[in-house]
């Protein structure tokens, strides 16, 4: 009894120390497959938000193809067709056309 109680003890102290470094190996997975690339698709959507300018077509998240005809703070207005102008938040643009129509920039 009194040597088992022993061995116990010893393997607790090694178990907590090896149960760390498993945490740390599995928060560094995380970050780099979860939290790292998200981080660098957030910057990149927020430079193509700051970098719009009018004239410029867009798809918004919801669908919608548009010229953007006017760049505010938070917002822009899209022109949709000859007479139909909307307002939409930056944040909702998804991705800027080429001039071709075809092949979005960015997504």
């Amino acid at each position: 009894m009194f040597l088992y109680g022993q061995q116990a003890g010893g393997s607790a102290q090694g178990g907590g120390f090896s149960m760390l470094i498993m945490m740390a190996v599995i928060f560094a997975i995380f970050f780099f497959l979860i939290i790292r690339p998200q981080r660098k698709k957030q910057k990149e959507h927020q430079s193509l938000v700051q970098s719009l300018k009018g004239g410029e077509r867009i798809i918004t998240s919801g669908g919608i193809y548009g010229t953007v005809d006017r760049v505010m703070d938070d917002r822009v207005e899209v022109k949709v067709d000859k007479n139909t102008r909307i307002q939409v938040l930056k944040t909702s643009i998804s991705t800027i056309v080429d001039q071709s129509g075809q092949q979005p920039q960015n997504k």
